[in-house]
């Protein structure tokens, strides 16, 4: 088993909940050394003193703040240890919002949080159920390994997940960043349905199997064969933009090869999307259409239908009133 990267308890209220965080998510990329090109040998990175050219041991390094004109503050770790929010064991919730009313641009990094022992782990599977309920997250702040985190915790089958996030003033303004974007609906109008045909007919379900880095692949591939004196095959080149003159075709034609692909793929089974379009029409049988649909979708049908008190009924209370308003609604 994988070790706790942090252990505290979720506080709200009167209410602690330990827990034991574990990472969700790793990276996979190709590891690469640097060397001299056209050598054998090594690049290697030394810690200099600009004015003497000798090598500086770590520990005899400060850190210092560039406060202008070439004048820096000089600050060394126990003195940032004197300000920094300290070691924490406590995650402390501030609010329960809505899960739709977060921008995802601020997430940062997914862990899994599991309950802190065998002794609290109902108190952790009653938080769990009545945030999955409520279709809720929880916003709070914790401190781990010298620095304060923004969080949002939701519930996700049987676990806890913990995403940390950006504060407010770590996101950019876009207007800031980009000198110019267009006009809304500066489209012609057949452009425009011709796009939302070309959208309806790629849409699908969200498989995150179906989806590999396969840049990373061709660069194993690349390191093989470059082994094995093998010639190199480059990559296919990007393609043109397209042309504005050129739009309206380029649509049409991309919609005929989606609705040709989906034919095709209709032949190997009916597609999982269907599943969920009949479900959320009401159509199909009563006793597999709403049990099919996530919590989140049967949520926004409930949203559509005008549902009261939807974000705090129970997945069965919700499937009931669901089918209730269906019924008002025909």
């Amino acid at each position: 088993m994988a070790r706790p990267i942090w252990t505290g308890a979720i506080t709200f209220g009167l209410v602690s909940v330990p827990v034991a965080m574990y990472s969700a998510t790793h990276e996979h990329e190709v590891s690469f050394h640097q060397f001299e090109k056209g050598t054998g040998d090594r690049i290697r990175y030394k810690r200099v003193n600009e004015r003497t050219g000798k090598e500086v041991d770590y520990d005899d390094i400060v850190k210092g703040a560039d406060v202008g004109g070439g004048d820096y503050v000089m600050l060394d770790q126990e003195e940032l240890d004197a300000v920094a929010p300290g070691r924490s064991r406590s995650l402390d919730i501030d609010r329960f919002v809505e899960l739709d009313d977060i921008d995802p641009i601020y997430y940062d990094r997914t862990y899994f949080l599991g309950p802190g022992s065998e002794e609290t782990a109902k108190v952790y599977g009653l938080l769990r159920d009545a945030m999955a309920d409520a279709n809720r997250a929880a916003i709070g702040t914790l401190v781990m390994r010298g620095k304060e985190y923004l969080a949002a915790i939701r519930a996700d089958g049987d676990l806890l997940m913990l995403q940390t996030m950006y504060f407010a003033d770590e996101v950019r303004d876009p207007k800031e960043q980009i000198d110019e974007l267009p006009r809304r609906n500066a489209a012609k109008p057949a452009e425009r349905h011709m796009a939302q045909q070309l959208i309806d007919s790629m849409a699908g379900r969200w498989r995150p199997a179906d989806f590999r880095d396969t840049y990373t692949d061709r660069v194993k591939k690349l390191i093989d064969e470059k082994k094995a004196g093998k010639e190199v095959t480059p990559a296919a080149e990007a393609p043109e933009p397209t042309a504005a003159t050129d739009l309206f075709e380029a649509l049409r034609r991309s919609v005929e090869a989606a609705k040709k692909g989906r034919a095709a793929a209709k032949t190997k089974g009916k597609p999982a999307s269907s599943a969920r379009k009949t479900a959320a029409s009401g159509k199909g049988s009563k006793a597999a259409d709403l049990k099919d649909l996530p919590k989140g979708e049967l949520l926004k049908l409930a949203r559509d239908l005008d549902v009261p008190k939807r974000t705090t009924m129970s997945r069965a209370e919700l499937e009931k009133a669901v089918r209730k308003a269906r019924r008002a609604a025909a």
